[in-house]
């Protein structure tokens, strides 16, 4: 009995090899909700998104507690079985630069200031170049850049004057590159928002302009080169469905303005962040919306960017959760089941209920 349930699944990889060799779809593609939860601080949700069923995802938030403005990060990897295919979420950094050269003659560039690395700001296109790839393709052979595309729609309504003396910028670019992982050659998309908040203020010697600056988001779309296309619809799906937990992107944002105000340089102890943390509301303020929707917008604007390569997502109703969801499209019919999973068929006979534990409830396509 073991050697033929080990027989049938090598023929079941044998075909399904050959499947994607030929450009051939499976017969049902099956996506669950991946979550990310925030065990070290808040304790909530940070995001969800749909991810196929046989990929892996992997990271998480991490509280470095070194600056005020940027207390946790967020980095992970959804990857496919044959580690052919990978969506990456990148940290973000901070990086602080001032005209005020008493100040740079303390913090050089290069160094610390409050936790921020000290450097001058640049524009997405540079950062790309200069700081993400660099820093995070090191260990890859033969990386070439392929093109630098700026991407001003993904800035707008990002940028302008915020308060008295205080003001914000953005500017987003992808990167399309191309590099060797051991005898494969690599094709990947990067995207990233830079955003700069820059701070007026008076001194005896005039006017000094502080500015804290950085990626707001980044991430990347990966694949074994020549086969990008045939991933997209699946990548697109999984941007796509990617959804901030509005609850914690509240209690986050307070404790990030409770933490700038008290001027804290560095938290040692759980203990401390923990005490911020119970001082939190549930309440969620009309500034807090609307950053958490101009962030979310952000994404739907690249996903859309993205589309090129595909004819898109097709919209379905969910009966199970009684609202709209967008999957693969291309496919006969949908399905989904009470723990938030789905598969996509391109078979008008499948039915996933037959043989199975949970019971599947058949979507409809708005049109």
């Amino acid at each position: 009995m073991e050697k033929r349930l080990v027989w049938l699944m090598a023929c079941a990889l044998v075909w399904a090899c050959a499947g994607a060799a030929f450009g051939q779809q499976p017969q049902a593609i099956r996506f669950k909700t991946a979550s990310c939860v925030d065990t070290q601080g808040i304790g909530l949700e940070v995001f969800h998104m749909l991810i196929p069923a046989d990929w892996q995802f992997n990271g998480g938030i991490q509280w470095v507690m070194d600056n005020p403005a940027l207390p946790a990060v967020v980095a992970f990897k959804v990857t496919n079985p044959t580690r052919t295919a990978e969506l990456e979420g990148f940290p973000n950094r901070m990086f602080f630069w001032t005209n005020n050269q008493g100040l740079l003659q303390m913090f050089p560039q290069g160094s610390r200031y409050f936790g921020a690395e000290v450097c001058p700001t640049m524009g997405a296109a540079d950062y790309l170049q200069r700081i993400l790839i660099p820093r995070n393709r090191q260990g890859v052979n033969n990386l070439r850049v392929v093109s630098v595309t700026p991407m001003p729609e993904l800035a707008q309504g990002l940028t302008g004057q915020i308060g008295p003396g205080v003001s914000i910028s953005s500017d987003a670019a992808k990167a399309k590159i191309e590099y060797q992982m051991g005898e494969v050659w690599v094709e990947e998309e990067i995207y990233t928002l830079v955003c700069a908040t820059t701070f007026q203020m008076q001194t005896m010697y005039g006017t000094v302009a502080n500015v804290n600056w950085g990626p707001d988001f980044q991430f990347s779309f990966k694949a074994v080169k020549g086969q990008m296309a045939a991933h997209s619809k699946i990548f697109q799906t999984m941007v796509k469905s990617f959804r901030v937990n509005i609850q914690w992107f509240n209690k986050y944002s307070q404790v990030v303005e409770t933490l700038i105000q008290c001027q804290i340089q560095q938290i040692h102890t759980i203990g401390k962040i923990s005490e911020i943390i119970a001082r939190t509301h549930d309440e969620i303020s009309a500034m807090i919306t609307d950053s958490y929707e101009r962030r979310q917008a952000v994404y739907d604007k690249i996903n859309k960017d993205f589309s090129q390569y595909i004819r898109g997502v097709d919209e379905y109703y969910d009966p199970v959760k009684q609202r709209p969801v967008e999957l693969p499209s291309g496919y006969r019919q949908a399905w989904t089941n009470a723990f938030g999973e789905y598969i996509v068929s391109d078979s008008p006979s499948y039915n996933p209920n037959p043989g199975s534990n949970v019971t599947w409830h058949q979507l409809t396509l708005r049109r």
